[in-house]
């Protein structure tokens, strides 16, 4: 008992811990319908591309959640416009704005002479949080968890099959836009958390598990942020005990536990049909 104890007598743990749990319940969540729409590609690369907007927004004195906002929504924009516009494959399009959204950033940043901690920003410090952070944090995922509740049933249908949403006089383009901002509030409200290099693992990884485990979406959802919260917490204890990185312990946590449901189905099914063979 002492050992779960003990971190929570330091405020900075108590903040790390409300964190965690915070992001580790909506990433999954969002990171669902990436899975399910098999674009958690985008979501990696718009966790890079918010980099320049953080350097801008840390240089002018302003709240690093606007200029992350608005770099996150101009890359889907330049993703989108090298669509249509060209002969561009959807891959190339990513490609190409990863890069160069990653090293505008890391340019302004150098530049700029921000006091910006590059390796915070990449890989998260989870531990610095403030209280002001986990009332931003919590403001935005109760804005989000509204919203996604409110539209659950046409965002479910888009999800799965676009065309006939649209058939049906669903108004795919705001579904998508709108889903869009929702990965991008993840990815900034998540940073610290995890880093912008790690994020994409937080919202994929246990929703993959949700994946694995469960055939509706909202199941995959719950899945996933049981996984979620308990890589969050898992981390978090191992960072406090062994002192090393919290970003990097939550991501591994969270990929030994789909590794391990993965091993554990593959297991379950040999055995069954072992079972009915004889």
């Amino acid at each position: 008992m002492e050992f779960l104890l003990e971190p929570l007598n330091f405020s900075f743990m108590q903040r790390a811990l409300a964190m965690g749990l915070l992001t580790g319940i909506l990433c999954p969540v969002v990171g669902s319908y990436l899975v399910v729409q098999r674009l958690a590609l985008l979501g990696d690369v718009m966790a890079h591309c918010v980099i320049p907007g953080v350097a801008l927004s840390v240089f002018l004195g302003i709240d690093r959640i606007w200029g992350a906002f608005i770099f996150g929504m101009m890359s889907t924009g330049v993703i989108h416009w090298l669509q249509r516009q060209t002969r561009i494959k959807v891959d190339g399009a990513m490609a190409f704005t990863f890069a160069s959204f990653f090293a505008l950033g890391i340019l302004l940043i150098s530049i700029l002479k921000t006091q910006q901690d590059l390796e915070h920003l990449l890989f998260g410090d989870i531990l610095s949080v403030t209280g002001a952070d986990l009332w931003k944090t919590l403001i935005v995922i109760s804005l989000l968890g509204l919203l996604l509740g409110r539209f659950y049933q046409p965002l479910l249908f888009f999800t799965f099959d676009p065309v006939g949403a649209q058939a049906v006089g669903l108004p795919v383009q705001w579904l998508n836009w709108g889903l869009l901002v929702a990965v991008t509030l993840t990815i900034i409200i998540s940073m610290q958390a995890v880093g912008v290099i790690l994020i994409v693992a937080l919202m994929v990884g246990p929703a993959l598990v949700g994946y694995v485990l469960a055939k509706e979406l909202h199941w995959m959802m719950a899945i996933g942020s049981g996984v979620g919260v308990l890589s969050s917490v898992a981390g978090i204890y191992s960072s406090y005990y062994l002192n090393l990185p919290t970003g990097p312990l939550i991501i591994l946590t969270a990929t030994l536990i789909l590794v391990l449901v993965v091993l554990g189905q593959q297991f379950l099914r040999r055995w069954l049909a072992l079972r009915s063979y004889n």
